[in-house]
C-alpha cells in the first residue's frame, strides 16, 4: 500500500512537472527595467515602475486631466494636452515638475489644440488648431490651421501654409532626428525646411511602388523603439484593379526616400506596436465581440501567430522595454500583461484612477 501511494505521488509530481514546463507562464517574467507613464484622472500621471510593476509616484498637473502625452526625443520631457483642449504643459521627467504651460485661448476666443508634434531640439512646437470665437448670436470656428510656437518667446511665430491650399482636420507630420526638415505625409511626403517652413523637396510616394498597384496611405505610428529616421508601420493599399484595399508592412527611410513593403491581406482594423529589437511587432485586432493579438515577423516579411483572447471594448497596445511583456490598456484603471511569445495573460497592474492617455514606456 506505502509503496503503491508512493508510485502515485511520484506520478502526479512527475504530470504536474511536465505541466509547468509545457504551459505556464514563467512566474518571474517581467517587461524590464524601464519606467511606464500614463495619464489618470483627475490632473495626474502615474509612474510605474517596469521590474515591479509598483506605482513609485504621481507628477501633479497644473492644467488639469491630461488626454495626450508626447515625449521629447531625448526623452526628458512630456509635451501635457489637457482634457479641455486649450493648455499645453510641459512636465520634466527627472523631477517630475511641471516646469512652464501655456494657452492659445483669449477672452471670448478658445484655441482648441487638435494635434501637437515637439521640435526634437525643443525650440517649437508645430499645432494645429481650431478656434472657436463666441459671438453674440453664434459661435464663429475658424478653419483648420497649421501653427508654429517658439517656446523661449512664448508667442506664434508662424503659420505654415496647406500643401495645395487644401485645409485638413487630421495631419501626419515627423521631424528629421537633427530638427531641420519636417515631413508632411499628404498624398506625397512633402518636405519643408523648418527655418522658413517652405516646401524643399517631394518623395512621390503616392506614385504606385508596383505596376498595378495604388498608392499608400500612412496609418498611425508608435515610435517608441523607431529607429531615428524610419518609420515602420502599416500601411493601407488601394487596389485599382480590383477596388479594394489590402494591408501591408513598411518601413520606410525617409532621408533615403525608399520603402520595403510587404503585403498581409485585406485591410483591416490591426494597431501596430514595434517591438525594442525591430525585429518583430505586434498588433491587436479589435472587432466589435473578436479580439485577436497578432506577430508580425519583420526580418522575414511574414504574418505570425494570431490568437483570439478576451478582450475588452477599448484597447491600446504597448511593447515592454525588453520586448517580452504586451501591456492592454485604455478605458479604465487597469494595464493587463501577456506573455509577447505566447500570448498567456499573466497579470494585472491597478491603478486608483481611470487613465486618460496613451502609456508611454521609457527603457532605462
Amino acid at each position: 500500500m506505502a509503496n503503491r501511494l508512493k508510485r502515485l505521488l511520484a506520478s502526479g509530481l512527475a504530470i504536474a512537472a511536465a505541466l509547468l514546463c509545457v504551459g505556464a507562464v514563467p512566474t518571474g517574467l517581467t517587461g524590464g527595467t524601464g519606467t511606464l507613464y500614463i495619464g489618470g484622472w483627475p490632473n495626474k500621471i502615474f509612474v510605474i515602475d517596469e521590474a515591479t510593476e509598483k506605482v513609485t509616484g504621481t507628477i501633479d498637473a497644473a492644467t488639469g486631466a491630461p488626454t495626450r502625452l508626447t515625449l521629447s526625443k531625448d526623452k526628458k520631457r512630456f509635451y501635457l494636452v489637457n482634457a479641455l483642449g486649450d493648455e499645453v504643459e510641459i512636465i520634466d521627467v527627472a523631477t517630475r515638475k511641471s516646469t512652464d504651460h501655456f494657452s492659445l485661448s483669449e477672452g471670448r476666443k478658445k484655441t482648441r489644440i487638435r494635434a501637437l508634434i515637439p521640435d526634437p531640439l525643443d525650440r517649437f512646437v508645430i499645432m494645429l488648431v481650431k478656434t472657436a470665437e463666441k459671438k453674440v448670436d453664434r459661435f464663429e470656428i475658424s478653419p483648420p490651421t497649421l501653427v508654429v510656437y517658439d517656446l523661449k518667446d512664448h508667442k506664434i511665430s508662424r503659420t505654415i501654409a496647406w500643401p495645395n491650399n487644401e485645409e485638413r482636420e487630421f495631419v501626419n507630420i515627423m521631424m528629421s532626428p537633427d530638427g531641420k526638415l519636417l515631413y508632411f505625409f499628404a498624398d506625397d511626403v512633402l518636405i519643408y525646411d523648418t527655418t522658413e517652413f517652405k516646401q524643399v523637396d517631394k518623395w512621390e510616394l503616392a506614385r504606385p511602388a508596383e505596376e498595378g498597384m495604388g498608392r499608400f496611405d500612412f496609418g498611425p505610428r508608435d515610435t517608441t523603439f523607431e529607429e531615428p529616421g524610419f518609420y515602420s508601420g502599416i500601411f493601407t493599399n488601394q487596389d485599382p484593379v480590383q477596388n479594394r484595399r489590402t494591408m501591408g508592412i513598411a518601413r520606410v527611410n525617409l532621408s533615403g526616400k525608399t520603402v520595403d513593403f510587404w503585403p498581409i491581406g485585406p485591410s483591416r482594423q490591426v494597431s501596430f506596436s514595434l517591438a525594442p529589437d525591430r525585429k518583430r511587432a505586434y498588433g491587436l485586432l479589435q472587432e466589435i465581440g473578436h479580439y485577436e493579438f497578432w506577430t508580425f515577423d519583420l526580418e522575414k516579411h511574414a504574418l505570425g501567430s494570431r490568437t483570439e483572447f478576451s478582450g475588452r471594448p477599448r484597447m491600446a497596445l504597448r511593447t515592454s522595454s525588453n520586448g517580452k511583456v504586451l501591456y492592454i490598456y485604455q478605458a479604465g484603471n487597469t494595464i493587463d500583461l501577456y506573455e509577447a511569445a505566447t500570448y498567456k495573460y499573466l497579470r494585472t497592474i491597478t491603478l486608483d484612477a481611470d487613465t486618460t492617455t496613451e502609456l508611454i514606456v521609457i527603457p532605462k
